[in-house]
């Protein structure tokens, strides 16, 4: 005889809703992207201990950088100067330091005119296009077929005689002005380039429709937008920079005696270099490890900042 056996139905298995995914910023993007390039993380290390070593440099020398010492001079690296010292018996390693100052100073605050002349000029010609893209574009590039380096030492070498505002021959601001005034053009075309192609796009037409004016457009909207290359621009800039100020104070119309820069350290051991060589190798190579670490971080910003390169 059956029995009477109720089967009751198995309960469905329930399923958990799924878990929002966490958006990233842009920010943390580009820091993720950042650490990959390992060449990108070794220069910003390399760059903020020469920053810091520059920045705390009464603590880590007890000598004056303009301080003459006859009877140490031409002294090789040792433990009291590890750099060594000059022919006016002037710690090297102090020189160095303090005239890093003064060519960071410089290239920072010509590349900060430098950005700001090229955005501006690239924002208006890209955004307004017509004649006035015309005319902005043809004189950057007569600007760009002019011999820099000659302009350079004319313009400076002007500038101080003429003593426009105050701007006598210990004065960096005539270098700033001069190579920030020559090297905006390369930032005007990126610039340029990244507004014509952003002011076609969707949002832009919107924000057109819902009445916004071409400057809030211009400010809010493209110019944000337009930034990566520039970032990337500016870091190899300040690179360029560093090189164009050693140039101009080795020929001799950059940073003048008494002051310190790597340039005209430079320029002061090239009549050493036979029998003195570390008077011309550490200024040397503290250009070298600026400019190679300001390279790799350019280097990594611009993977970083490349949307191709985002997984």
């Amino acid at each position: 005889m059956a029995s009477n056996t109720s089967t009751t139905p198995a309960a469905a298995p329930t399923i958990a809703p799924p878990r929002p995914q966490r958006q990233d910023s842009m920010l943390a993007i580009t820091w993720r992207q950042f650490r990959r390039h390992k060449m990108a993380l070794f220069g910003s290390t390399l760059l903020l201990f020469i920053i810091a070593s520059i920045v705390f440099a009464p603590a880590l020398t007890p000598y004056d950088p303009t301080a003459s010492n006859l009877s140490e001079q031409l002294q090789p690296p040792s433990l009291r100067h590890p750099f060594g010292t000059n022919q006016l018996g002037q710690d090297l390693f102090t020189r160095a330091l303090y005239g890093g100052r003064i060519s960071l100073t410089i290239c920072a605050s010509a590349v900060l005119i430098a950005i700001l002349l090229g955005t501006i000029t690239g924002a208006i010609a890209g955004y307004y296009g017509g004649w006035l893209d015309n005319f902005l574009m043809r004189t950057t590039d007569a600007t760009l077929a002019i011999p820099r380096l000659l302009i350079l030492i004319l313009l400076t070498q002007l500038l101080r005689d003429k003593k426009i505002l105050g701007m006598g021959s210990g004065s960096i601001v005539p270098i700033i002005l001069v190579i920030g005034l020559l090297s905006w053009m390369g930032v005007a075309r990126l610039v340029r380039a990244q507004f014509l192609s952003l002011k076609e796009k969707e949002f832009t037409e919107a924000a057109r429709a819902s009445g916004a004016s071409n400057r809030r457009i211009i400010l809010s909207h493209l110019l944000p937008n337009s930034m990566s290359p520039v970032i990337v621009a500016a870091s190899l800039a300040v690179a360029a920079a560093i090189i164009t100020e050693s140039g101009l104070s080795y020929l001799g119309f950059g940073v003048q005696p008494p002051t310190a820069s790597w340039g005209n350290m430079l320029k002061d051991g090239q009549s050493q270099m036979t029998y003195a060589p570390w008077v011309a190798i550490f200024p040397g190579l503290m250009i070298f490890l600026t400019v190679i670490a300001i390279n790799y971080i350019g280097d990594g910003l611009r993977d970083a900042l490349d949307p191709r390169h985002v997984s």
